[in-house]
């Protein structure tokens, strides 16, 4: 079945227009590559892998590069690896006008210069984020092929001014894994199952799932993912990248297919701390159209790349979070090396075990997200130009059901079914479920363990390596508390490359009160620069256990 669903109509004719779009801009359809799978650990030859922003806009100016070059080779290495080769299917859907934007740009910059760091940057984008262009906005669905929004989101015309070159969009867990309690992340009725390029049997985790994957493979220069829970940080964590979940407001949402407008925020996912921090500086901003974004007065700075500091653990003070310890042995001795290297670089470590387990208010939290995701994708539906194929979460349900065969073959729609079945905003569950999750995450949890040590931030491992993909099962994962707890509090977390375990990615996390970005980018880059653990994947068929 997910063979047949690969090939279904529904994804032939964004290839077809893809090959011709970039066939009718003088481009030739790009060679797969000759190179083997697994790579051998030197990588394949690309000339563009492990490039960061600073690298390409180098090449540019000195004129080695220009945005239209440096997007045919990033298409060429989506045709050969992501459509070929390993076919992680971490992309979606491919840009019609990519080349076309990339010209334009080249012209500019002529003639002009270059508007800032993003100009003529290849990003790719999650398929929940809206664009007002020939590319579909789905999360993944089947139910919203067709359908149009009516402009960009505010994080894409924010890209857009920046000079960002967008390449297509991003593969995802459908609807952003809301819509069942059992689901497989990183599969989609529309995009089918993303790889994890580590070891193409296993999970890329989250439901950024494709941009995780994406960085991690070289298939761009940077992404953009969004997060709930995890969904940023996880498939960061498990795909060798840095992931930075915003504090929720620091970033507009407008335009974004919502879950929780309590906790939903977009995100940088990078291969380094200092392409992440030059991303945040462009989507960080106050939209009129996103109510939460007026909390961050005061709060945004112009450019995030201002605090990374190789010196900025010296007289840190940081809380480990020592009760997320515990689930793995091999994961805790990696931990406890990279709390070595904290402590080498000058930081104080303060072990805590007073931050709440997520168990204490997960249930509250789903009562959060079922209540805030039929009002917000409601509103969202509502909003789509005439001619969706749906308007409500009712209608989304009764499609999910009619074409079961390829929207539901591994797993089903309770969550949706749950949400449906849920009052309006003022229902006393949902004020309740509300209260007690920012009780438990904010007042009586980080707010309380990082104002009682003076602490900057609190450390844990961001979660265990990437479990087996299981479409009976579903997944399973070990760790993710810091995860969690963040999320469910809105405050920011930033995830860095920490080590691997059996050749699997895992990642260290760094979590601080509501608008401390700055002071976690300093931390994060400090422990990046002293480890440089991230190295690029292989695409095994799967793990090497010797």
């Amino acid at each position: 079945m997910l063979s047949a669903l690969m090939n279904s109509s529904s994804y032939r004719p964004d290839r077809r227009r893809f090959l011709g779009a970039i066939l009718a801009g003088g481009f030739a359809a790009p060679a797969v590559s000759s190179a083997h799978y697994p790579l051998d650990p030197k990588g394949d030859g690309f000339d563009l892998n492990e490039a960061t922003i600073t690298d390409l806009q180098d090449r540019m100016k000195a004129g080695t590069a220009t945005a239209r070059t440096l997007t045919e080779k990033y298409l060429a290495r989506i045709e050969a690896i992501d459509r070929n080769g390993p076919t992680l299917r971490s992309v979606i859907e491919r840009n019609p006008d990519t080349l076309a934007l990339a010209d334009l740009l080249d012209k500019e910059r002529k003639e002009k210069g270059p508007r800032g760091p993003l100009h003529g940057i290849p990003v790719l984008v999650k398929d929940n984020i809206d664009t007002a262009d020939k590319m579909a906005t789905t999360a993944g669905s089947l139910a919203l092929v067709g359908a149009r929004p009516t402009k960009d989101a505010a994080i894409v015309a924010r890209l857009r001014q920046a000079g960002a070159v967008i390449l297509g969009k991003t593969n995802l867990s459908e609807w952003a894994n809301a819509r069942c309690s059992y689901s497989t992340s990183g599969w989609s009725g529309r995009g089918g199952l993303t790889k994890n390029p580590y070891a193409l049997d296993r999970n890329p985790c989250g439901s950024s799932s494709g941009s995780g994957v994406a960085v991690a493979a070289n298939l761009c220069a940077i992404a953009i993912g969004t997060e709930t829970d995890g969904s940023i940080t996880a498939p960061a964590s498990v795909n060798g990248i840095v992931g930075v979940k915003p504090t929720v407001g620091l970033v507009s949402r407008s335009g974004i297919i919502p879950i929780s407008h309590s906790q939903d925020t977009a995100g940088p996912m990078a291969r380094t701390v200092r392409d992440a921090a030059i991303l945040l500086s462009i989507l960080a901003g106050i939209d009129p159209a996103d109510p939460a974004t007026a909390d961050a007065e005061g709060h945004i700075s112009p450019d995030y790349t201002q605090f990374l500091d190789a010196h900025g653990l010296i007289a840190a003070r940081i809380g480990v979070a020592r009760n997320f310890f515990g689930f793995h042995d091999g994961m805790d001795k990696l931990a406890n090396a990279a709390l070595g290297v904290l402590t080498k670089l000058g930081a104080t470590l303060i072990d805590t075990t007073d931050l709440p387990k997520p168990d204490a208010f997960s249930a509250a939290e789903t009562t959060v997200f079922h209540y805030e995701m039929k009002a917000g994708l409601n509103a969202y539906l509502s909003r789509l130009a005439p001619g969706a194929k749906v308007k409500t979460l009712k209608d989304v349900i009764a499609f999910n059901e009619k074409n079961s065969d390829q929207e539901m073959p591994y797993f089903g729609q309770d969550s949706l079914v749950k949400m449906e079945a849920k009052g309006p905003l003022t229902s006393y569950e949902y004020q309740e479920a509300l209260a007690k999750c920012r009780r438990l995450a904010r007042t009586e949890g980080l707010d309380a363990v990082l104002v009682k040590h003076k602490l900057d931030a609190v450390v844990a491992a961001t979660m265990g390596p990437a479990c087996q993909t299981d479409l009976v099962l579903g997944d399973r994962w070990l760790g993710g508390d810091l995860i969690s707890l963040a999320a469910v509090a809105g405050y920011p977390h930033i995830t860095v490359p920490m080590g691997f375990l059996f050749g699997l990615p895992v990642g260290l996390s760094f979590v601080g009160r509501a608008w401390s970005e700055p002071t976690l980018f300093s931390l994060a880059y400090a422990f990046e620069q002293a480890t440089r653990a991230r190295k690029p994947p292989r695409f095994l068929p799967t793990v090497n256990l010797q």
